[in-house]
């Protein structure tokens, strides 16, 4: 492979896109590739301190704006310190979010302009290529709300949250069309998982061939 290879993994809470990235990364590692799994917020660790301050506490700690900003910010790290480096090296980055949710979570209330201003000043980069796994979001919402973890101050703003979530997902994958592939997530996770890497697989070819 010539080139490094940017994939995001995007999806409402508890959709499954976080195993989906694992399972990834361990069959590309299988194939002799040496892929970074990575996640958003977080990924460098400026942006790991930034998580705790979004992903916790009561669900109006926040104003949408404010969100934004911490979002960048921790992006803006993520980027120049760990997504990158390993790009420049040859690799797949794996990432478990990026710019899409921010542009769902804090774009909605009217910001997505806003945001994606924002991302084109601050960030300027999109991923190679964005996996997208739908959902049911009652099935989704109770499984994030099962792991039980300090991490679940959006879970807390309910099914309504989710359910909009899921469609304002959807239509961006149709706004970004030649980027985002919608896969089913309400299967098991191995049958999922072969999709996966047959898109990936090919968009790795044709980065080869590229």
């Amino acid at each position: 492979m010539s080139k490094g290879l940017f994939l995001s993994f995007e999806g409402i809470d508890g959709s499954g896109k976080s195993t989906q990235a694992r399972l990834l990364a361990e069959r590309l590692t299988a194939d002799g590739r040496s892929p970074l799994l990575t996640r958003e917020p977080g990924g460098s660790a400026g942006a790991e301190e930034i998580r705790a301050l979004v992903l916790q506490g009561d669900p109006d700690r926040w104003s949408p704006e404010t969100e934004l900003l911490l979002f960048t910010a921790a992006r803006r790290d993520h980027l120049e310190r760990t997504i990158r480096p390993a790009l420049a090296d040859q690799r797949v980055v794996i990432c478990d979010r990026f710019a899409d949710s921010t542009r769902m979570y804090q774009g909605r209330q009217g910001l997505r302009q806003t945001v994606d201003t924002l991302h084109d000043l601050i960030i300027g980069r999109e991923p190679d290529l964005t996996l997208l796994i739908d959902m049911d979001p009652k099935a989704a919402l109770a499984r994030a709300k099962s792991r039980a973890t300090m991490e679940e101050r959006f879970e807390d703003f309910g099914l309504e949250l989710q359910q909009q979530m899921r469609q304002d997902f959807l239509a961006l994958s149709e706004e970004f069309s030649e980027r985002i592939h919608v896969i089913d997530g309400n299967r098991q996770p191995e049958i999922v998982a072969q999709d996966v890497y047959a898109i990936v697989a090919s968009a790795l070819m044709d980065t080869a061939s590229g």
